[in-house]
This record gives structure tokens, C-alpha cells and sequence, in this order.
């Protein structure tokens, strides 16, 4: 008897055994105000496309979030963990198995010697109910419910997601149309100086190279052409995936009809708290923790409440009259023994998982002060960047006219008007840059900061 009981103790100091995680603690700092001058308070706006101004925008933003199949899964995931958390909430109940079964069956009479038939009906009913003195189930349903809450808040960040997606898409869609528009007219503008090169040489005016140059110009704008058209394909055909339909042609307004938008003077960092991705950290973080707590439960004794009943008769009648003609009731209590090596293992897995949770939260909160101050960065510097090749596009376009005229009349080679062509075609297409930036870096403060804002009133 001695020697059982030395081999079980060192069986369970053996399992005993942990590698030990320790909890780690967190070391977030959150910063009271962005690198940029804003201030306490802007209540937030949820369709903030619409400050666009753009019917199509509204309309194909809607659409996505209507059909898009990332979104469709991301809504799936959320009735998927609905259904986990409806099953582990099961547990805090008791269970209640019923059964019924009948058999037929035919005898020999030892008196005499006769066939004798026989039907007999059983029923049963059994109960089990796990008492959670620990709270282990309890801990176990509340992280169903904080992954539940995880899913859901994932599921709005693919919305916030394909949101910002398509209105990039689509603004990105129309600069392309406006370069294309720029070359075009551009080429005209080219074929014009190639026509008038033309009759300065025919006419021994200007010598055959500058007409080469007119010519080399020509074509290389021409050029061009090709390589926009099929960038717009290739962005209609994108924006009609996220729009969950085939590729096809995507009706839109013009470029000139988008106007940057004027961000609040005061924008709160309070605002993350609403952005779905730290939601779900927050969430993972808490069901980690419920789950390291409900590890911890499985390794106390667990207390187990049975009750059953159980009734036999030659009728099914007689049966439904008095299913419990016989009855037990019980209660067991099992404490985990040779299997807490597994038992520890678990609690130092869960806190890893807490431990990692934890780090995620952090590193989310973290990258989304960046992303806001990087997206409040680039709309002063675009916006700074704009106005200033928006001036040289106005003397751009005043040096052609001169160039053009001194050419006319004499006082000047072709070379000054191809080179004050080549700028202000450059230029026209920086202002275009630089303007879909400004614009993509406004949806990228919309997506960073959860959605948009309202005006301060009063």
C-alpha cells in the first residue's frame, strides 16, 4: 500500500510540472493629442464618403457593402461565432436525455409447447448538470461572447475596409480620366505645333530639324494614350470587384467635380476608440484572458450532479401514464490527478495567448496614432504641394502663349516652345498627381480614424 502511494504521489508532482508563462503587463502610453494642432473634441460621422459630394461614389460604396464577398465572409465569421457562443452558453445548464425503444419479441411456452408473443416498451430519462463551483464554464462562455464581440468588430473593419477601398479606387479612376484628358488635349495642342512646323519649313522659313522635334514630340504624346486607356480598364475592372459584379465599364462623374475637403480644426484622439481594429483587440484581449481563466478552473475538482428514471411496460399507454416508476439520483466529484501535466500545459498555452493578445492590442493602438499622423501629414504637405503647382501651371501656361507668339514672328527658335510645351504638360499632370494624393490621403484619414467627423457646432 506504501509503495502505491509513493508512486502516485511522484506521478502527480510530476504532473505538476509547468514551463511557468508569466503575465505580462502592459506598456501602452496613450498620447493626449496628434503630432498635428488639433484639439478636445469633433463628434464622428459614419457615411463619411458622402462629404465627397458624388452621387456614383455613394452609390458604388453602397453596393460593395451590399455584395462585395469579403464583407459577405466577414458577416458569416460573425453568425459562425454566434453560434460557438450559443453553444458553450449550453454548458452553464443541465443536459436532459430522453430515450424510448421497444422490442417484440416470440417465446416458446415450457407448460405448453406454444408459440407466446411479447411486446415490451422502455423509457428513459437521464439529467446531468456540471456544477461550475470554479467558474470554469462561466469563463469559458464569457470568451465565446468577447470572441463574438471580436468577430463583429472585425466585420466592420472589412466595411471600413472596402469602403476606403472604393472610394481610393474610384478617385484614382477619375485622375486617370483627367490625365488622359490632359494628354489629349495636349496631343491636339502638338498636332497643331506640328501642322504650323510644318508650313514654316514647306514655306523656308525653319529648318527640317525643327520640324523633327515637332514630330518627335507629336508621337511621343501620342504615345501615351494607349498606356491611360488601358490603366482605366484596368481600374474599372478593380472597382467592379470590390463592387461584387463581372468587370465592366464604370459610369462617373468628372475629376474637376471632386474637391478636397477641409479637415476640422480639432480632431479628438479619442476617435480610435471607435476604429473596429483596436475593437477587436480589445476583444481578443478579453476573451484570452477569460479563456486563461477558465484554463486555470480545469485544474481544481470538478462536482458532477446525475439524476435518471427509467420505466418498463407491455403498452406504450401504460408507459406515458408513469415514465419514472424507477428513479436514481447521484453526484460525483473528480479532481484532476495523472493528467495535470496536459492541465498545466494548457494554463501556460492560454497565457501565452494572453500574453500575445496583449501585444497585438498594443502594437494596433500604436499603428493607428501612425497611420493618423501620417494621413494629417500628407493632407497639409499634398494641400501645400497643390497650391504651389497650381501657381507655376498658371506661368506655365502664360510662357507658352509667349513662346507661341515670338515663334510666329520670328524672334525665337522652336526649341522655346517645345520646351514651354513640355512643361506645362508636365506640370498639368503633377496638378493632377498631387490632387489624387491630397484626396487618397483623405480617405486614408477616414479609414485610420474608424470613419469621418462632423463640423464643431456652436
Amino acid at each position: 500500500m506504501n509503495r502505491l502511494t509513493c508512486l502516485a504521489l511522484a506521478l502527480l508532482l510530476a504532473g505538476c510540472h509547468s514551463v511557468d508563462v508569466q503575465k505580462a503587463d502592459s506598456h501602452l502610453e496613450i498620447p493626449t493629442t496628434w503630432r498635428q494642432n488639433v484639439g478636445p473634441n469633433s463628434p464622428a460621422e459614419r457615411v463619411w464618403w458622402r462629404n465627397f459630394h458624388d452621387s456614383h461614389l455613394n452609390q458604388y460604396v453602397e453596393q460593395s457593402l451590399r455584395y462585395n464577398s469579403d464583407v459577405l465572409i466577414a458577416r458569416e465569421r460573425v453568425n459562425e461565432y454566434q453560434a460557438r457562443a450559443y453553444a458553450t452558453e449550453g454548458s452553464l445548464f443541465p443536459s436532459l436525455d430522453a430515450g424510448l425503444s421497444g422490442t417484440r419479441a416470440r417465446a416458446q411456452s415450457a407448460a405448453t409447447g406454444l408459440p407466446v408473443h411479447s411486446t415490451l416498451y422502455r423509457g428513459s430519462l437521464t439529467a446531468n448538470y456540471d456544477v461550475d463551483l470554479w467558474g470554469a464554464n462561466r469563463a469559458a462562455s464569457r470568451a465565446a461572447e468577447a470572441s463574438l464581440d471580436a468577430q463583429k468588430a472585425a466585420a466592420s473593419a472589412a466595411e471600413l475596409t472596402i469602403a476606403s477601398n472604393v472610394a481610393a479606387g474610384y478617385v484614382t479612376l477619375l485622375s486617370l480620366d483627367e490625365q488622359l484628358r490632359v494628354t489629349e488635349d495636349t496631343l491636339k495642342s502638338r498636332e497643331e505645333a506640328y501642322r504650323l512646323a510644318k508650313r514654316q519649313y514647306e514655306t523656308g522659313y525653319t529648318s527640317r530639324l525643327e520640324l523633327m522635334q515637332a514630330d518627335s514630340e507629336l508621337r511621343g504624346t501620342r504615345a501615351q494614350v494607349p498606356l491611360l486607356q488601358h490603366q482605366i480598364a484596368q481600374q474599372e475592372n478593380a472597382l467592379s470587384l470590390l463592387l461584387g459584379q463581372n468587370p465592366a465599364s464604370v459610369p462617373r462623374n468628372t475629376f474637376d467635380a471632386l474637391t478636397p475637403l477641409i479637415a476640422p480644426s480639432q480632431l479628438p484622439s479619442t476617435l480610435l476608440n471607435r476604429r473596429p481594429d483596436i475593437v477587436q483587440a480589445q476583444r481578443e484581449l478579453l476573451a484570452a484572458d477569460e479563456t486563461l481563466a477558465s484554463s486555470k478552473a480545469q485544474l481544481l475538482p470538478s462536482i458532477s450532479l446525475t439524476a435518471g428514471g427509467s420505466y418498463q411496460a407491455d403498452a406504450l399507454s401504460g408507459l406515458l401514464d408513469n415514465p419514472l416508476r424507477l428513479w436514481s439520483v447521484g453526484g460525483s466529484i473528480l479532481a484532476p490527478l495523472l493528467n495535470r501535466q496536459a492541465l498545466n500545459a494548457q494554463v501556460d498555452v492560454s497565457m501565452s495567448q494572453r500574453n500575445q493578445a496583449l501585444y497585438g492590442y498594443e502594437k494596433t493602438v500604436r499603428g493607428a496614432f501612425g497611420e493618423v499622423n501620417d494621413s494629417l501629414d500628407a493632407i497639409t504637405r499634398y494641400g501645400e504641394q497643390l497650391e504651389a503647382l497650381r501657381e507655376q501651371q498658371q506661368v506655365a501656361e502664360e510662357t507658352l502663349r509667349i513662346a507661341q507668339n515670338r515663334y510666329r514672328n520670328g524672334y525665337s527658335s522652336y526649341l522655346d516652345v517645345l520646351d514651354a510645351q513640355r512643361t506645362l504638360f508636365s506640370t498639368q499632370l503633377s496638378v493632377v498627381q498631387v490632387k489624387n494624393n491630397l484626396l487618397l490621403a483623405q480617405i486614408s484619414l477616414y479609414r485610420s480614424l474608424g470613419g469621418g467627423w462632423s463640423s464643431l457646432s456652436g
